[in-house]
Formats: C-alpha cells, sequence, structure tokens
C-alpha cells in the first residue's frame, strides 16, 4: 500500500471510531510503528488530526456542560450497567456522596430500596429521587445551576468541607489518557476536588462515550482515585492502557 493511500485508510479509521493506536495500525497495515508516527506526525501537521498517548484522536473542540435532559436519553443502557458495578461496591451502613449526574442518578435509583445508608448530593434530580427512600438523605442545597440540576457555589463547598465519607461516586465530562479527569467549569472541578477530599474510597463514573476527550478544567489525576467504572462498550485499547494506571471496572 502507498504511503498516500496507508494516510487516507488511517483517516477514515479515524473518523469511524474517534480514536486510532499505533501499534494496532503498524499491525494491520504490516509496517513499523515508527512509519506509522511518520504518518501521524505528516496528518498532524495538516490539521486532520491530533496525536495523543500511544495513538490519534480527531482535532477536538473541548468538551462542553451537556443540559440534563440531552443526557438523560443519551447512553441509558450503558448507564444503567455503571449503576450495578458501583452499588456492588457500597457495603452496609455507608456514608456515600453522589455527584451531579445522570449516572449517579442510576445508582440513587437502586440504592432507594434500601434503609441502611446515609447519602449526600449535589444533584437536585437525585434528591427528589431519594424523596421516598428510607435511607438518610442530605442535599447540599446551593445556588441551582440552570439545564444542569446540579447545586454549586460557596454554600455547597462549604458543607463539602465539613463532611467525611466512605465513599464518593464522580461524575466526568471528560477522561483523557496523559490528562486524567476534567469537567467544563472551574466551578464543578473544585466541587467535585472537594468531594475526593472527603471520601475514604474515590471512584468516577462515566459511560464510554466520555474517554479520549479534555475539558475546560482539570479535576484530578488517576493516580488520586480507587478506579474508573465504565461500560461495556468501551473501546478495548483504551481499557487496556487505562488498566495499566488504575482499576477499570
Amino acid at each position: 500500500m502507498l504511503q498516500a493511500e496507508r494516510r487516507h485508510h488511517i483517516m477514515k479509521q479515524l473518523q469511524a471510531s474517534g480514536t486510532i493506536y499505533i501499534e494496532k495500525l503498524a499491525s494491520e497495515y504490516n509496517v513499523s510503528t515508527m512509519t506509522i508516527r511518520r504518518d501521524l506526525a505528516s496528518l498532524e501537521e495538516e490539521g486532520k488530526l491530533v496525536r495523543s498517548h500511544g495513538g490519534a484522536v480527531l482535532p477536538e473542540t473541548l468538551a462542553p456542560e451537556v443540559p440534563y435532559y440531552t443526557k438523560l436519553s443519551s447512553y441509558t443502557t450503558e448507564k444503567e450497567q455503571i449503576a450495578k458495578k458501583a452499588v456492588a461496591l457500597i457495603p452496609e451502613h455507608a456514608r456515600i456522596l453522589l455527584d451531579s449526574g445522570t449516572t449517579n442518578l442510576e445508582i440513587a435509583k437502586l440504592l432507594k430500596p434500601r434503609d441502611d445508608l446515609l447519602i449526600v448530593t449535589n444533584d437536585a434530580k437525585i434528591s427528589i429521587e431519594l424523596l421516598h427512600s428510607d435511607c438518610q438523605v442530605i442535599s447540599t442545597g446551593g445556588e441551582l445551576q440552570k439545564d444542569v440540576g446540579a447545586f454549586i457555589g460557596s454554600h455547597v463547598q462549604e458543607l463539602l468541607r465539613q463532611i467525611k465519607v466512605d465513599i464518593v461516586f464522580i461524575g466526568a465530562n471528560a477522561i483523557h489518557l496523559s490528562e486524567g479527569i476534567s469537567t467544563p467549569t472551574l466551578e464543578k472541578s473544585h466541587i467535585k476536588r472537594l468531594m475526593l477530599k472527603s471520601a475514604r474510597s474515590k471512584w468516577i463514573v462515566a459511560d464510554h462515550s466520555k474517554f479520549n476527550k479534555r475539558s475546560f478544567a482539570h479535576v484530578c489525576d488517576f493516580d488520586e482515585v480507587n478506579g474508573i467504572i465504565t461500560d461495556s462498550q468501551i473501546d478495548e485499547h483504551t481499557k487496556e492502557q487505562l488498566e495499566k494506571i488504575t482499576n477499570v471496572y
């Protein structure tokens, strides 16, 4: 295969999957990894891709804040998978902190029948979901983020500084192999960091669409959490790379 033809096919693969990997491409095209690296470097110079850890991604805009009702209808089955895995990690009589987001809403639905937990959340929809639960529920209150349903502001931050919980589940807008976990705003990043600081066991919950993306404000690196809980649709190579640096469930 000629160089130009190979690069054309590389771009077709990238546009189809969003992420490509050097070792996989080298094997597929029966060339050296150095040849693939040169291909990717050339395509990056043309502005067609951005090289990343072990491969390349499409040129990206930073992952934005997504309105609640858009998230609610996206990847529902995957979020249910994640919730089942997360709930399996929760011991009896635990104190739990649920970050805002629709994945954690699915966790709340599974926890609702229990009566042995203390659940803290900064999410209006999760608070309502647990309205008739026999668990003890604490809503942080604060300024309600329009169209998102998260409580933000100094009131939330002060409450989080005063509590200690057994386990926290943090939502993620973007997860990147070399840059860790990020979120669209500095305010949300600060709140998530306070949540992590308050918990003994720390887990990121994110469906497969959140991987190989960046957002504006850094939250944490992989060594600051116990692991990531995701769904079965995550790209296998991405999962393998993540498993070298953290736990992936």
